[in-house]
């Protein structure tokens, strides 16, 4: 339970199961939290689901999971008891003690169903005993139903006027609301529903089906289904130990339950979002999946957005600090050796024929190039940021020989600050020397600068084009370069472009592959 998920969904109904769906899409580590307490557990069927009409609740949450499960995202039967904000994210506390960690949480919670006070009604609940004609009302066509006032009168009349719609005998229980307006008595008689007086003491049920309903007078009414208003209450708990508060909810100018509040994607407060019935006592099964769906699609592009923020903030902090002495010295120091140790191909094929002289190798690391150098006659410089690379690069000289160790200096400098000798070196190699480009730019003009008259500049590294390849490249664009930009900031009066120009070879890649890459290869003589 250490492990941090991307997103921790609390409750498994349409809502958190369809957004769960969309961030295990979107290859997030999600994990669902259930308590297996569906809203709609008493009823048979879900209705008005495109595609999924009259799909038994279970079966729809049992395929729902099925899916999060199939694209990597968890289910957890448990409740979540409490969530306490941890840093950049959250802690999650279950029934038992167990934790979780979370970077963004999805509350789908749902709502409770207060019911009236009345014997025999809450076990009739979903079967029976309705509330919503859209969820209900084709299953008792044509059928009596009898619209029990329990609230407001102004809510009763709404709902047995929408009732009218599915049966031409649906009736007014008045039960303890006072005398009806004229206005709404009226309404009632234009529409031919019938008005029935006094309190209802109790449900009439006959081998498990409604047969109507008994008043305090002892009169039976005959009906089919009773239709009842109750409060709708959000399941609001572990929102509110994070501060998140429900409001009530208005019909008609009167309050019929409550939600929690949140924009349009569903974000409640920073980091947290609600989707479903928690958020909207209205929605239906397929508007709650809806709901869960924008906002698992909304949380996702939250944590990109951070994820991106990170990265820039990384990458920075890389730009500045990944080249530098340090940098360079703990990669060194991480491994007894970075490099092949042998000389890079291309100073082999631009100056195995040239006379030898003397020789700048920059960036020499652990010697190999300045070593090849020194065993041809040359007089080489190698100079490099990183003490730990100098020291190898001196012993790996020293092994090869006192005669070729005795043509090597070692020198520890950062070539930015202190800039080579000018008109010193008959050879200046820089050999996949990656900086910054007004760096790079500044760089490789002093090392121009250092090239004697009848000199050769050598300038070689990764085409920027093998960021494109499975190479694995380190992906700072800015820092790759083209032979053709060097040649171009070469004055072409005291310089001979002798070529210029994208070098393919073949490498493997990490995972064993043969791929293409190129070097970028710049070769100049400075004119006498």
């Amino acid at each position: 339970m250490e492990k941090t998920y991307d997103v921790v969904v609390v409750g498994g109904g349409a809502a958190g199961l369809a957004g769960a769906l969309a961030l295990a899409r979107a290859r997030r580590s999600v994990l669902v939290v259930d308590a297996g307490e569906p809203r709609n557990a008493p009823a048979d069927r879900v209705h008005n689901y495109l595609g999924r009409e009259s799909t038994p609740p279970a079966e729809l949450v049992a395929d729902g999971r099925a899916e999060v499960i199939g694209y990597g995202g968890e289910i957890l039967t448990g409740r979540v008891g409490t969530a306490a904000r941890d840093g950049d994210g959250f802690r999650l506390t279950l029934d038992g003690g167990a934790e979780l960690r979370a970077r963004r949480l999805l509350v789908t919670t749902g709502l409770v169903d207060e019911l009236p006070e009345l014997p025999g009604l809450a076990g009739r609940w979903g079967r029976d005993v309705l509330h919503c004609p859209y969820c209900h009302g084709w299953e008792v066509r044509d059928r009596r139903i009898g619209v029990l006032v329990t609230g407001p009168t102004a809510v009763a009349m709404h709902q047995v006027n929408l009732w009218r719609q599915w049966s031409s005998q649906v009736m007014l229980l008045t039960h303890h609301a006072p005398e009806l307006e004229p206005a709404d008595a009226e309404q009632l008689a234009a529409r031919a529903i019938p008005v029935v007086p006094g309190p209802v003491a109790g449900l009439e049920v006959v081998d498990d089906t409604l047969t109507g309903v008994r008043l305090a007078s002892g009169e039976v009414v005959a009906l089919d289904a009773v239709v009842v208003a109750p409060r709708f209450t959000a399941r609001a708990g572990v929102l509110e130990s994070l501060g998140v508060k429900p409001v009530d909810v208005e019909m008609g100018g009167h309050v019929v339950g409550s939600q929690i509040p949140a924009d349009p994607s569903g974000l409640a407060a920073p980091g947290v979002w609600v989707a479903g019935n928690v958020a909207d006592v209205r929605a239906q099964v397929i508007s709650a999946a809806a709901s869960g769906l924008l906002a698992g699609a909304t949380i996702n592009a939250d944590l990109v957005a951070e994820e991106t923020r990170d990265a820039v903030e990384s990458y920075r902090h890389q730009v500045h600090t990944i080249f530098e002495q340090e940098g360079w010295e703990e990669r060194y120091r991480a491994r007894p050796a970075i490099w092949s140790g042998h000389p890079n191909l291309q100073l082999v094929a631009e100056a195995a024929e040239l006379a030898p002289g003397r020789a700048l190798d920059v960036g020499s690391g652990e010697g190999a190039d300045a070593i090849w150098l020194a065993e041809r006659g040359w007089q080489v410089t190698g100079v490099d940021i990183s003490t730990v690379a100098l020291g190898r690069a001196a012993g790996h000289a020293e092994a090869a020989g006192a005669e070729v160790a005795a043509r090597i200096d070692w020198l520890h400098a950062d070539l930015r600050e202190q800039p080579p000798a000018e008109g010193r070196y008959d050879l200046v190699s820089s050999q996949y020397m990656h900086l910054p480009g007004a760096a790079r730019r500044e760089l490789f003009a002093r090392l121009a600068a250092a090239v004697a008259p009848g000199g050769t500049l050598l300038v070689v590294g990764h085409h920027p084009s093998d960021l494109r390849t499975s190479a694995h490249r380190m992906h700072f664009p800015d820092m790759m370069f083209t032979a053709e930009e060097v040649a171009s900031a070469l004055d072409p009066s005291a310089w001979t472009v002798l070529a210029a120009e994208t070098r393919p070879r073949s490498r493997v890649d990490p995972e064993g592959h043969e791929v293409n890459i190129a070097d970028a290869v710049l070769v100049a003589r400075r004119r006498r």
